[in-house]
């Protein structure tokens, strides 16, 4: 194997994206949405393909084919960090932060999953596991929910094994009570009840929720209280949330700086495959999580995420999220379900085990 280092140039990319209705219209604390596109990025090298993908705009698909397929074009398939570092260069002025690095994040994954590929080996061994499996939190409980589709959804993941669930909150705070009677009557009283404001409160609205949510509903996770870009805010949450309440930012980190930035400000670090450099920004951004004692949680896009949630040192869980967990099995071949409570990686088939459903998905083709 040693041999083929520095003998795989890469052939070219392939990018392709998609957009699927949602099964309902959907709505958090700050935005409301009714599809989600994902951009899908195919690497070649010597007759093997690997696949990388985003959930961003569907004109991530001209930036990577505009700025980063001919930095890409004819590098050493088994040279990541290089063609990462080059491909920040290449988006300079484009703007690294938000498409920018979405696109890059596509491309490091498509790359990692060739390498693996070339290797003929596992994606997550590749990476060096630091752990067999992932835990897995369900996400959802969408604030255009009705209360029966809450109680369903949390109350169906929990019977699945699934221990902890999240809900949106605070787009409408005086209707959250009745919303979160609702979840906890739902999962019981044994499992993690966790709430997401996705920004929406004021630094002191979100304190004098956060004191609610712990005496009234036991929850124990609080994402995003405030702006994530408000770190005074978010520090300000951390040192004075009731005992036991963790506050958890990140998913909107995307260069390095994004989590040096939030080291301090929260107990619970949090970062997007599809969105903070791909496989390689999340390892970085597992290690830097570690150096500060603090734990990583993966946020969204599953199937994505596994193998590097298994290779960082200290990994809190992985957001089984509603309309990603639809999604993925509609455009992908190899798609994990969780088995108590945890994904673990297919490890009899090389990279990530991804495989496009190219006729199935042409019909969301964007």
């Amino acid at each position: 194997m040693l041999e083929a280092v520095g003998q795989a140039p890469v052939a070219g990319l392939r990018v392709s994206a998609f957009t699927v209705p949602t099964d309902a219209p959907e709505s958090d604390g700050t935005a409301e949405w009714d599809s989600t596109t994902v951009v899908v990025v195919e690497a070649s090298a010597r007759g093997e393909t690997g696949l990388g993908y985003t959930y961003a705009p569907a004109a991530t698909r001209k930036l990577v084919e505009e700025e980063l397929t001919d930095v890409v074009r004819g590098r050493d398939a088994f040279a990541i960090g290089e063609a990462w570092e080059a491909m920040a260069v290449a988006l300079r002025n484009a703007g690294r932060p938000g498409i920018g690095f979405c696109a890059l994040s596509a491309v490091d994954q498509a790359l990692w999953d060739l390498k693996a590929r070339l290797l003929g080996v596992p994606l997550v061994d590749l990476l060096g596991r630091a752990r067999e499996e992932a835990p897995v939190y369900g996400s959802g409980g969408f604030t255009s929910y009705s209360m029966d589709r809450v109680r369903d959804q949390l109350g169906g993941w929990v019977a699945q094994g699934i221990q902890r669930v999240k809900i949106k909150v605070s787009r409408e705070p005086e209707r959250d009570p009745e919303r979160l009677d609702a979840a906890r009557q739902a999962i019981g009283d044994e499992a993690e009840l966790y709430v997401d404001s996705n920004g929406a409160l004021s630094r002191k609205q979100a304190l004098a929720w956060a004191e609610r949510f712990a005496r009234e509903w036991g929850v124990t996770w609080h994402e995003e209280p405030v702006s994530s870009a408000d770190f005074e805010g978010l520090r300000l949450l951390r040192d004075r949330a009731p005992a036991g309440l963790d506050i958890a930012a990140g998913e909107y980190a995307y260069v390095p700086a994004d989590f040096r930035n939030l080291v301090g400000c929260v107990d619970c670090l949090q970062a997007d495959v599809t969105r903070c450099g791909g496989i390689t920004g999340f390892l970085r951004a597992g290690a830097l999580a570690a150096a500060f004692d603090l734990d990583l949680s993966a946020h969204c896009a599953p199937a994505a995420s596994v193998a590097a949630c298994c290779a960082v040192p200290r990994l809190r869980h992985l957001e089984w999220f509603h309309d990603h967990v639809r999604l993925e099995p509609m455009l992908f071949v190899g798609v994990l379900e969780p088995e108590n409570g945890a994904l673990r990686p297919d490890r009899s088939r090389p990279g990530n085990g991804l495989e496009l459903r190219r006729a199935d998905a042409a019909r969301y083709a964007a």
